[in-house]
Formats: C-alpha cells, sequence, structure tokens
C-alpha cells in the first residue's frame, strides 16, 4: 500500500504554521517600537523606567483628578475615527511618575469604589473590611485633557488624512507620511473653580508605509492603540510635552490678584451696576 502523497496545499499549511510558530517563538516583551514617551510604571512616589525628559517634581503640590470632556469634538474624533481610547491612563502614568500631584480616581473606577461603599452598608462584607466614611481623599485641582489642532495636509503636500492628522512628504506614491498633534492641558483650582495654570504641547512623527490599513483593520489593542499607530504614539508625544510645559509654568507660579478679591465685580464697571467698580463711574 502506496503512502499518501503531501499535496501543495499541505506544504503550504504546514510552512504557515511553522512561520507563526517561529514568530511567537521571538515574541519580545518590552519592545522598544510599541513604546510611547510615556514608559515604565510608577508606584506611589517611586519610578521605573519613567521617561528621561519627563520633567519631576521635588515635592507634590496636591491632589489632582483628570477629567476628560467626552462630549467634545475632538473626543468623538478620537475615539470613533481614529479608535483610540481614552487620554486619561497616559495622563495619570505621566502624572504620577513626575511627583508633582498625588492621583484621585474621579472616573469610571468611582463605580468600584462607591459599590464597595454599597457592599459594606448592606452587611455583605466581612468584619473589619473598614470602608466607612470619612477616607475619601478630596481633589484639590483637576486636569482637563484637550487635542486642539486640526492639519490635514501638513506641509502642503501629499494626499490628506482628515481628523487630528495630515499627511505630508508623499515620497514613493505618498508612503511617507508627517502626524501632527497639538494637545493643551488645563489646571482647575476644584475649590473655587479658579483656572491655575494651562499649557499647550505638541509633537511630530514621521511615519513609513500606509497607515490607513492599519486603522481601517480596527488596531486598537492594548492602552487604547496609542502604542499601535503612529497616530496614537504623536497624542501621547504631544500630552507630554504639554505636561512638561505645565508643570515648567508652576515652578513659577504666581496667584492672580485682583483688587477687592476675586468674585466680587472686577475692575471693569459698568454704569449704574452694583459692583465696587461700577459705583465708581458717576451717572450723567
Amino acid at each position: 500500500m502506496k503512502a499518501p502523497q503531501t499535496s501543495k496545499l499541505q506544504l503550504l499549511l504546514g510552512g504557515a504554521l511553522f512561520a507563526t510558530l517561529a514568530a511567537c517563538s521571538n515574541m519580545q516583551m518590552g519592545s522598544p517600537e510599541a513604546k510611547t514617551t510615556a514608559t515604565g510604571s510608577a508606584a506611589g512616589s517611586s519610578t521605573t523606567n519613567a521617561n528621561s525628559q519627563l520633567e519631576k517634581c521635588a515635592a507634590t503640590m496636591g491632589t489632582v483628578a483628570i477629567v476628560e470632556d467626552t462630549n467634545a469634538s475632538w473626543y468623538g474624533i478620537l475615539t470613533g475615527q481614529w479608535r483610540l481610547g481614552s487620554t486619561v491612563p497616559v495622563l495619570k502614568l505621566l502624572v504620577q511618575q513626575s511627583n508633582c500631584f498625588v492621583v484621585v480616581e474621579r472616573g469610571r473606577a468611582m463605580g468600584n469604589i462607591m459599590g464597595e461603599r454599597a457592599l459594606q452598608q448592606s452587611g455583605e462584607m466581612r468584619k473589619g473590611s473598614n470602608f466607612g466614611k470619612g477616607q475619601m481623599v478630596a481633589a484639590d485641582y483637576s486636569i482637563s485633557p484637550s487635542i486642539t489642532f486640526s492639519n490635514q495636509n501638513a506641509g502642503g503636500a501629499g494626499a490628506a488624512v482628515g481628523g487630528l492628522f495630515g499627511s505630508v512628504g508623499a515620497l514613493v506614491g505618498g508612503s511617507m507620511n508627517a502626524k501632527e498633534a497639538s494637545t493643551i492641558l488645563t489646571l482647575i483650582d476644584n475649590r473655587s473653580s479658579v483656572q491655575i495654570a494651562a499649557a499647550e504641547g505638541s509633537a511630530r512623527n514621521m511615519d513609513f508605509g500606509f497607515i490607513g490599513g492599519l486603522i481601517g483593520g480596527g488596531a486598537g489593542g492594548v492602552g487604547g492603540g496609542y502604542a499601535n499607530t503612529a497616530e496614537g504614539k504623536v497624542i501621547v508625544a504631544a500630552f507630554t510635552d504639554s505636561y512638561n510645559n505645565l508643570v515648567r509654568s508652576l515652578r513659577s507660579y504666581k496667584a492672580q490678584e485682583v483688587q477687592g478679591g476675586l468674585g466680587t465685580g472686577g475692575q471693569l464697571g459698568v454704569q449704574g451696576g452694583s459692583t465696587p467698580a461700577s459705583k465708581k463711574i458717576k451717572s450723567q
């Protein structure tokens, strides 16, 4: 009896399987190509493998919550058109690594935090779980991120990609793209609602190859896709630049003062008005 002959299809499938197994055996953890400017980790005030260009603070200035405006147009483009996730996890990492603020949770995890308290109150938790009142840490400040710059044809060359980024330098059939992003971070005092500081940041990244196919294929991945796409990496770089600029401005912070006190009417009075500045205006 003759042994069954191996078909070409079987050989091809076998070769493909071998190539796949070989690729898996070469899997690299911590690949430099997959990193953004937000690298490493943070635990309390200690950090590991943080970006050497990230601004640091010797003393912490207070607690901060990071709050995104999910109704803003930039957020819709970010999560819809570009299939990237929330910017909050990246910003939390940068802030904690800098030691400039202690991060407190005010996002979706608050549901779990309050859920644990509800379980305590219902009597379902073990004795000594200690989820009683008066333990939550207040957020002294809020940081609000936004993406502000839209350039559909940076440099005036190449086909426009649209949305938040531009395409330039169309070399070899438009295979070379430049991704750009400009971001702003604002720091708000939660007790007074006064804006303490604001800082812009920007980044530009050259990308070789047609990135549109990757995005169209749903390259979301771990971390909301920020380490997987040229767009994601340049956004993280822009926010890192924004945060560095914010910290630099806070080092020389000086509170704004208004004669008579904040919120009492200011110095721009109007005729017939009731504020101190208005009362100084003589009626004709």
